[in-house]
């Protein structure tokens, strides 16, 4: 893929975390009910948070539908942006995946993913491109639950 094609790490990471959370809650309601709001793109890594008040349970402590969601959107968010930085159309699928929950979420959590380096660049051949991400949630720090996304994005023809 010629550099030309490649937004250059750090240039317009703010529009395109704005134009995530956009994409978020136009596309999918339950998003914007839970407030999922990303917080910061390196290039490489993002963190998407949500505040524990639409999202608690009887326990007082984050709901597990939340969680899942909130893992899940963390890991579709980030490969919309890596296909952005590059210029690529898709449309991005979760094929499978997995949680953990591992500790109660009592205060604000954060999401975390690091890109795995994984070539994309063929969608716009029209060859499908998968990846697998592993992503953390963290409150106070301490990892409460992780979550294994394995997301597929379909090219997208003129057509669609």
């Amino acid at each position: 893929m010629s550099q030309d094609n490649v937004m250059p790490m750090g240039s317009g990471f703010s529009e395109l975390l704005s134009q995530l959370q956009n994409t978020w809650h136009s596309t999918i309601p339950l998003s914007q009910f839970m407030q999922v709001e990303p917080l910061s793109f390196s290039g490489t890594e993002l963190q998407v948070t949500a505040p524990l008040t639409p999202n608690i349970n009887l326990h007082n402590t984050m709901f597990a539908g939340s969680i899942y969601t909130l893992m899940t959107l963390t890991g579709w968010g980030m490969l919309w942006l890596q296909q952005q930085r590059l210029k690529l159309r898709g449309d991005i699928v979760i094929a499978d995946a997995s949680v953990k929950y591992l500790k109660p979420i009592t205060a604000e959590p954060v999401a975390k993913v690091i890109w795995p380096n994984t070539d994309i660049s063929g969608l716009a051949e029209g060859v499908r491109a998968q990846v697998m991400l592993d992503v953390g949630l963290y409150c106070n720090d301490l990892l409460c639950a992780a979550f294994t996304g394995h997301y597929v994005s379909i090219p997208k023809t003129p057509s669609n």
